[in-house]
């Protein structure tokens, strides 16, 4: 069967007019995905623009999971370069790039963030467990009489789970079904707290999509507010309104701390330091993902990788470190570093 050649390609050359190699794919690496990663993501598209003589890579906020699904979508050259994860990415969405011929795929790591839950400057300063914040927050909840059954959360206020919390209405802002922020923060407090609880955690080994409705589900009476793929949205709401909480990332807290505190999670405060060596249980990696098949027919991918994931960048005084960047542990950097330089192609995910 012969490739069809796109309609202004074919067009152009019946016409016998010459087109320029620019318009015969593309000059402009594009980048999808994660809203925490993005602004990391800028400032290294920035810098490569100015320093390297060629065009300023195109970064779009798209969230995680719509990253993932515009850079999976084919190796047509309409579709992403990259996309960023605040996640890793998942055994399912690296099956469907594959099923769609995207079978190369260089990871990226590129630091830490916490996952941060902050208050309003000025709020009384609150100190939760990640149980409280599940019980606060799931869809359903064990029932309060001890019984090993799940039944509709009803708990309006923050006294309702635990009384030695302020008699404050529930109310979290955070972020929508599509952020790779909301997967880490359900996974990291939703999950783990439902899986405190045995007969709940029994559930994952024989029905895991039993388990991912009971331990994964957000409830949707008002107490959970999606407000997008906008953090800075959540910081403005914050402001004013003293007794809601918001869901980001550790690098938006560090930017705002004029107008948001963050929650301490288990007599824990995110910092670099807490973040970094685990002591903060809401830590977690985030990743740039490479199409390696674009390689060539873009230029400058392989340059902007490399220029992401070097010393100056991510390197423990890199720039994108004065940004709020936590960076890899001083043994995670090389191996980062030799895949993105070798371009090897990440292996198959269990899950």
């Amino acid at each position: 069967m012969k490739k069809l050649l796109p309609l202004a390609t074919a067009v152009a050359i019946t016409a016998g007019i010459h087109l320029p190699a620019q318009a015969q794919g593309r000059d402009t690496i594009n980048i999808v995905g994660s809203s925490t990663v993005y602004p990391f993501a800028t400032v290294v598209a920035e810098r490569f623009g100015k320093s390297s003589g060629m065009k300023t890579p195109k970064v779009e906020s798209t969230g995680t999971g719509s990253g993932m699904k515009l850079f999976c979508a084919g190796m047509a050259l309409d579709t992403p370069d990259f996309t960023n994860a605040s996640r890793r990415m998942k055994k399912s969405e690296q099956e469907k790039c594959a099923e769609n011929g995207v079978k190369e795929i260089v990871e990226m790591p590129i630091g830490y963030d916490g996952l941060t839950v902050a208050q309003g400057k000025g709020a009384a300063k609150m100190n939760l467990t990640r149980e409280q914040i599940y019980l606060a927050l799931a869809k359903q909840v064990p029932a309060k009489n001890g019984e090993e059954k799940l039944v509709d959360n009803t708990y309006k206020t923050w006294k309702d789970i635990d009384k030695s919390l302020p008699d404050v209405k529930i109310e979290v802002i955070g972020p929508p079904p599509s952020s790779g922020t909301r997967d880490s923060f359900v996974e990291l407090t939703l999950e783990y707290g439902c899986k405190s609880y045995a007969w709940l955690e029994a559930i994952e080994k024989i029905d895991k999509d039993d388990y991912a409705k009971k331990c994964k589900s957000i409830r949707e009476d008002g107490a959970y507010i999606e407000a997008g793929e906008n953090d800075n949205l959540i910081v403005q709401k914050l402001g004013t309104n003293k007794n809601a909480f918001g869901v980001f990332g550790y690098s938006f807290l560090e930017e705002n701390l004029d107008k948001v505190q963050a929650v301490t999670i288990e007599g824990v405060d995110p910092t670099p330091e807490t973040v970094s060596s685990g002591e903060y249980k809401l830590s977690r990696p985030m990743f740039v993902y490479m199409k390696k098949g674009h390689v060539g027919s873009v230029p400058g991918m392989h340059e902007f990788a490399k220029e992401f994931m070097s010393d100056a960048a991510i390197g423990e005084d890199g720039y994108l470190v004065d940004k709020g960047l936590i960076p890899l542990h001083a043994d995670e950097l090389p191996k980062a570093k030799a895949a993105v330089a070798n371009l090897t192609p990440m292996e198959a995910l269990t899950k």
